[in-house]
């Protein structure tokens, strides 16, 4: 009797939608193969990996983020609820602008490690009664690494987020959360009556942890001006609204937020080491959720 492993079990859940699939070096269509590899009908191979992810690039591709940012990441968010409004704000947008249809294809372009499209995806079939298929693709390797380890029955691919390996329209819903985009490739991919959730930070977003770090005022908040200029020149902006709220950090967990953002790579250690020290801290998330269709 064959044992079957997590390789296996992501390509065995794979086979079900492989009809989305195109290749990322030629176009055309893509088959699983043996349970172990996803074939065009050129005959170009991607494996699965024993964590259960594929790897969909065409040249290899070095980023910044370390697997300890995504773990501490994944942290924040599976043990402190971080984004738990958020996720939960997501599921109501999608249940109210989508659907009547009792199936839903998500895919989080930039997914990171995995907890948003995981949590949403949840949220959407626990309370809105509506069966998901869930794709996440991201550039990071380490990142797709660890959502493919933590959360199953998703499709979880490394990939490029300007020559994403699927056929056109063939997305309900397309989250783009505090993640860089590509309004032609989720034009492409979006279905005709789809919807596109971007998630930016607003002003307040982290704002704690940016007074530490910056000494410009201009560099302690943020305005995206030019991002909700480039959203509305894509998409039909059919709402948009602002999250913002607070959450109590212990110091376990301030450790964990200052090593997932970003923000720290620009400081020195000093300058965040009161910080750390605190026994404790009630963090800002202020986000701008936009909404677009075709």
């Amino acid at each position: 009797m064959v044992k079957v492993n997590k390789r296996m079990k992501s390509a065995e859940h794979l086979s079900n939608f492989e009809s989305i699939f195109k290749c990322p070096i030629c176009n055309s269509s893509m088959k699983v193969f043996k349970l172990k590899s996803l074939i065009c009908s050129n005959n170009h191979t991607f494996d699965f990996t024993k964590q259960g992810y594929i790897n969909l690039t065409t040249h290899l591709v070095k980023t910044k983020y370390s697997k300890d940012l995504f773990e501490a990441r994944r942290k924040l968010i599976a043990e402190n609820g971080f984004f738990k409004p958020l996720s939960q704000a997501i599921a109501e947008i999608i249940n109210k602008h989508a659907f009547k249809k009792g199936t839903i294809s998500l895919i989080d372009m930039g997914c990171g490690e995995g907890s948003h499209l995981s949590n949403i995806s949840e949220i959407v079939s626990s309370d809105y009664n509506k069966i998901t298929t869930g794709v996440g693709i991201d550039l990071s390797k380490e990142g797709v690494l660890i959502a493919a380890k933590n959360y199953t029955n998703k499709i979880w691919a490394v990939a490029d987020l300007a020559n994403t390996p699927f056929k056109d329209k063939q997305f309900d819903v397309i989250l783009n959360i505090l993640s860089p985009s590509n309004y032609a490739e989720f034009n492409r991919l979006l279905k005709a009556d789809g919807l596109v959730v971007k998630v930016v930070p607003q002003s307040g977003y982290l704002k704690e942890l940016r007074e530490v770090i910056f000494d410009e005022p201009v560099k302690q908040s943020y305005s995206n001006v030019d991002t909700f200029e480039r959203f509305n020149e894509n998409f039909q902006l059919v709402d948009s609204s602002r999250l913002c709220y607070t959450v109590t950090l212990d110091n376990p967990a301030i450790q964990t937020l200052v090593q997932m953002t970003p923000l720290s790579w620009a400081t020195m250690e000093g300058q965040v080491k009161s910080f750390l020290k605190a026994n404790s801290a009630q963090i800002t998330v202020d986000l701008e959720i936009l909404i677009g269709k075709k």
